[in-house]
């Protein structure tokens, strides 16, 4: 039987680059010498000097996770936030016509609001989400997720921060979008795997879709 820590793996793998000429490539290669396959990069966060890109990877054994974060670390500047072992490797463009075209498939409001937490959890590979409303939570999913007390207190809470709850900002275990139209909050949780720029601007996104789809079925 193969062990394991033997068998094939596919790992995100989230690194801190140095915003310079070149050292993509460096990664690139190191990935590559340890037998990566890279299957794709996402580009979370762009700052002044530095770039947070996520890479999907593909590696013949689990084992060679810790070689493989050692390699990347090599190059100058570059540090590995977080490495994830996932089933299927997410894909943000095609997930975000899933979840407008699923939003669409739903008969009536609460339907929605339940495909809508339901699904977030699945792209955003979540603990948990929820959709609150004057204090009172619409849908909810996830074994971690806050009771409908602590649910109401952080969407009163986001609410009072025009840039958290804009989604330009935030706590880095935590996503927020409104849905203007309907007065409610989505929260999405993901602890110890922080969420960057890119992924708040496809929150909203989809918030916007689930708030018109929702006008439509009212």
């Amino acid at each position: 039987m193969v062990a394991e820590t033997d068998a094939p793996a596919s790992v995100l793998v989230r690194v801190w680059l140095p915003d310079r000429p070149g050292a993509l490539g460096q990664v690139a290669s190191r990935i590559g010498s340890v037998g990566g396959d890279i299957v794709g990069i996402d580009v979370l966060e762009r700052g002044t000097d530095v770039a947070v890109d996520e890479f999907a990877v593909s590696l013949g054994q689990l084992s060679l996770v810790e070689l493989l974060v050692r390699e990347i670390e090599e190059v100058d500047g570059a540090s590995v936030e977080e490495v994830r072992v996932v089933g299927a490797f997410p894909d943000p463009r095609l997930d975000a016509l899933e979840s407008a075209a699923r939003l669409c498939e739903t008969d009536s409001p609460a339907a929605l609001q339940k495909e809508l937490v339901a699904h977030l959890c699945e792209e955003f590979l979540a603990d948990w989400a929820a959709l609150v409303s004057d204090g009172e939570v619409l849908a909810s999913t996830g074994a971690d997720c806050p009771d409908d007390a602590l649910l109401g207190a952080l969407a009163a809470g986001t609410a009072a921060s025009p840039l958290v709850a804009g989604g330009t900002t935030g706590p880095e275990d935590l996503a927020v979008a409104v849905l203007g139209a309907h007065q409610a909050t989505l929260l999405v949780g993901r602890d110890g795997h922080p969420f960057r720029r890119r992924e708040r601007a496809q929150l909203l996104a989809l918030a916007r879709v689930a708030d018109r789809a929702w006008a439509l079925l009212a």
